[in-house]
């Protein structure tokens, strides 16, 4: 078979060469026709030339003969003049045919001349004799210059002839040539018609060749070879196929079970010839339109177009569970056959292809797991939500496309209800599920470490967004939330310092929020980060204080301005007895620390008089204002308190 192939090939590629090659020849011959034409054409051209050039020479001579005759016989100046004014005009012609002729005209032109100056010294003698009025010689002159225009007219008259000689001898030869190109052209062309013909023989037989090994190769690539079922190509195109139709597109996924001992103690042969007739069996009891699969290893799969319900689908499973799970007789060996099942259906709950191969493979666990024999894919037992599976990559491309978003809450003096600055908190702009807050995504960013760009995010916005409130009159120093991975990066600090002097934010104006939980793992190392921070003027604040475990060893040990007491104990300090004691406790811990203390979760007036009485500098919650964009908390900022 390889041989013939070999052969046909090479029959093909001869064929094709020899048309190429006459075709080349054609084009050869058909640059050199080109090119033999023009060069006839540009030597007629200038024969032509030259022959007018003569025929120049040949009038002006007889012009001046005839002006000769009309001066002897004219009785006054008027008559004389035309002559006198023609003298010498064949001069320039013969001159050209000097520079420009071939040789034959070159010398003929330079004997002409010589006879020509001849004449013309005649022709102005004849003149002055005429002036002097010496008729005799006058009458002499007449005679002699009648002779020398004979002479040289019948001189042009030769050239003229030979040029024209020459000219048809060339036009001849020119003939004779594209004759001989034309010949052969005709040969060439009824030799690569030939050529053509046989190629486009071979090109059928070839492409029929190809076609029947294209069949054969599509369908080794889209069946399975053990068995000759569909593979798992052959099956994702006809679940497309099935789900275009927009009917209802059911799908089984059976795995074997105990498949493995099968193959561990009698042989991979007879493994080999269970999968086949497992293979056998689904064919046999799917129906017409349904396609079989094999999967790989002991996993096959069945795709049923035109199913309605989830009852059919189960039905249907059902019946083609039952008719394969029966014994088997191998080459001698009876083994039972069992399966476990998943099914799913299309469009509801399954709404693509990708999400019923899943559903059914979800189910199929679960049927392998409850030893169901057949199950329906249940979203109670998936664990693999798409949205987990795709927010990492969501969130990594929300950063670099810029669909995070900065929303500021401010902080207020427990004394006054001025602001005392703001919190940035950052916000999601989500495409499909609008807009998401922190909790929704900061988990999804600490997984893929994302959090260093979100932080730096945030940062930026931040600082850019205080340099606008400065310079619209407002001092609103901004807090940021730093993520876990900035307190372990030796080059934070100096990439805070970066975004300060780009932004000019001065000593005061930037406070980074830490939660107690994101220094446990490094102490030590945390402190030094926070040490540089606050040595370029960034104040530190620890946020969600008495949440940890270790929280009154950091205020001894990190580097701190600042104690943000968590909501939950503020939710309780009208609530019950003890709860206004624990706030005013960790109030009087942190100023004994020198910290100056924030309050969150504020809600309700009775909590700020409260926070008053203790002695807590700030509050922060839903009383005051919601987080909000950067242009309304410019408008709650300026509103008269």
């Amino acid at each position: 078979m390889r041989a013939g192939w070999m052969r046909r090939r090479a029959v093909a590629r001869t064929a094709i060469a020899a048309l190429a090659a006459g075709l080349t020849l054609l084009a050869a011959l058909a640059v050199f026709s080109a090119r033999n034409t023009a060069q006839a054409i540009t030597g007629i051209a200038g024969a032509e030339q030259v022959t007018q050039q003569w025929g120049q020479v040949y009038l002006r001579i007889g012009i001046e003969y005839e002006q000769l005759v009309d001066f002897v016989r004219a009785d006054s100046e008027v008559g004389r003049g035309p002559l006198i004014s023609s003298i010498g005009s064949a001069e320039e012609n013969l001159r050209w045919l000097n520079a420009n002729g071939g040789p034959s005209d070159s010398f003929q032109a330079q004997t002409l001349q010589n006879t020509y100056g001849g004449y013309s010294y005649t022709l102005r003698d004849l003149v002055d004799a005429q002036a002097e009025g010496d008729r005799a010689r006058m009458e002499d002159d007449a005679k002699k210059a009648a002779l020398s225009a004979s002479a040289l007219r019948k001189q042009a008259s030769v050239n003229i002839a030979r040029n024209n000689l020459e000219t048809s001898g060339l036009l001849l030869e020119t003939q004779l040539d594209n004759r001989r190109v034309l010949l052969a052209v005709e040969i060439i062309s009824v030799i690569d018609l030939l050529l053509v013909v046989f190629c486009a023989l071979v090109l059928v037989a070839y492409q029929r060749s190809t076609e029947r090994q294209a069949r054969e190769s599509r369908y080794q690539a889209m069946h399975d070879s053990l068995t000759g079922v569909a593979n798992r190509s052959l099956l994702v195109e006809r679940l497309d196929q099935a789900v275009a139709t927009g009917g209802g597109t059911g799908l089984l996924l059976l795995d074997l079970d105990h498949f493995k001992e099968v193959n561990d103690t009698l042989g991979h042969l007879v493994g080999d010839r269970l999968i086949q007739e497992v293979a056998a069996r689904l064919t046999e009891s799917a129906r017409a339109d349904d396609t079989v699969a094999r999967l790989g290893g002991d996993e096959f799969a069945v795709v049923l177009p035109d199913i309605g319900t989830t009852d059919d689908l189960m039905r249907v499973g059902r019946r083609i569970l039952d008719a394969l799970c029966r014994p088997a007789d191998l080459d001698g060996f009876v083994v039972d056959v069992s399966a476990s099942m998943g099914a799913a259906l299309y469009p509801a709950p399954s709404d693509s292809t990708t999400d019923l191969m899943r559903h059914a493979d979800v189910a199929m666990y679960t049927a392998k797991r409850g030893r169901l024999g057949v199950a329906l894919y249940d979203p109670k037992h998936d664990g693999n939500t798409t949205e987990k599976l795709t927010a990492g990559a969501e969130l990594r491309n929300a950063i670099e496309h810029g669909e995070l978003e900065v929303h500021y809450q401010p902080k207020v003096r427990v004394s006054d209800r001025t602001p005392s600055g703001v919190e940035a908190l950052v916000r999601w702009r989500h495409p499909a599920r609008g807009l998401l807050g922190p909790d929704a995504f900061i988990p999804v960013a600490e997984q893929n470490g994302l959090i260093r760009p979100l932080t730096d995010v945030v940062l930026t916005a931040a600082l850019e967004q205080l340099r606008t409130w400065r310079t619209a009159g407002l001092t609103l120093p901004v807090a940021v939330n730093a993520g876990a991975d900035c307190l372990h990066d030796a080059g934070f600090p100096a990439h805070v310092r970066a975004l300060m002097d780009r932004y000019d934010a001065g000593p005061g104006e930037l406070t980074i929020e830490i939660t107690e939980s994101m220094v446990i793992t490094d102490p030590e190392r945390a402190a030094t980060i926070l040490a540089e921070l606050r040595a370029i003027g960034v104040r530190v604040s620890i946020d969600d204080f008495g949440t940890g475990y270790s929280s009154m060893s950091y205020l001894q040990q990190m580097p701190l301005d600042e104690l943000k007491i968590d909501r939950r104990f503020t939710a309780r300090i009208e609530q019950e007895g003890s709860g206004r004691a624990i706030v005013a406790a960790i109030a009087d811990l942190a100023h004994a620390c020198g910290l100056h203390v924030v309050v969150e979760g504020v809600e309700h007036e009775e909590t700020v008089a409260i926070l008053d009485e203790i002695g807590c500098e700030a509050a922060q919650g839903y009383l005051f204002c919601r987080p909000m964009p950067a242009d309304e908390i410019t408008a709650w900022a300026l509103a008269p308190v």
